[in-house]
């Protein structure tokens, strides 16, 4: 699925992003409050917004489960259109992957609070960033004619325009601090990252395996 030069681009992004959730995890862990950080940013962000909480909640509805699970139908259509069966893999487990590891995992441990709610990391914001990165990726890789590479990067920059309004907004509504949208992206895309490893190891797997018994009949 990735091929040599990306793969480590993956693993490299995948431990940076791990060690950024794990390292602001620990900072804010079982905070209630915005520390001068997050309020030197969200505040800004609350005050443009405010009167039109309307226009925020709609800009984060793509980071709910339901869009963020249509957007990635949509995805495993193409690829599965496109005969891409890992690419297909990949986008249907990239949201729900990434939103077990937020709810399942890291908001009990960090117990960070907005509100007295859960907020680190933002779930939105994760379900949002996952798809992009799953779109980053699909379009990244194999590389392609300088045409198709060039509307390649227009839809993943689409993609996360979209994505960074589901952040914007979540602050916006007072549900998440400005460091747990920071977390959220970082989870999506270490999980897009991981999971896209994962299937590059057993697509290779698969292919030696499929050679060892071809290299054997024909021995035979």
């Amino acid at each position: 699925m990735l091929g040599g030069a990306a793969r480590g681009w993956a693993g490299w992004t995948l431990g940076s992003c791990a060690a950024l959730v794990a390292l602001l995890g620990v900072l804010f862990a079982h905070d209630t409050t915005a520390d001068s950080f997050d309020h030197a940013i969200d505040a800004p962000i609350i005050a443009l917004f405010g009167g039109h909480w309307d226009l925020a909640y709609r800009l984060s509805t793509p980071g709910t489960l339901v869009p963020a699970a249509v957007l990635s139908g949509l995805i495993v259509a193409f690829c599965l259109l496109t005969r891409r069966l890992n690419g297909a893999v990949l986008a249907a487990a990239a949201v729900p992957a990434a939103e077990g590891l937020v709810e399942g995992v890291l908001k009990p441990l960090v117990h960070r609070t907005y509100l007295g709610l859960p907020a680190y990391p933002s779930g939105h914001t994760t379900a949002v960033f996952a798809v992009a990165a799953t779109v980053a990726v699909l379009l990244a890789v194999p590389p392609r004619p300088e045409r198709a590479r060039t509307v390649g990067v227009l839809i993943t920059a689409i993609a996360f325009l979209m994505a960074g309004l589901v952040a914007l907004a979540v602050i916006a509504l007072r549900w998440h601090y400005f460091t747990d949208t920071v977390a959220g992206a970082a989870v999506a895309i270490g999980t897009v990252c991981g999971l896209a490893l994962i299937l590059d190891v057993l697509q290779l797997a698969l292919g030696l395996d499929h050679a060892h018994r071809t290299a054997g009949a024909c021995a035979a």
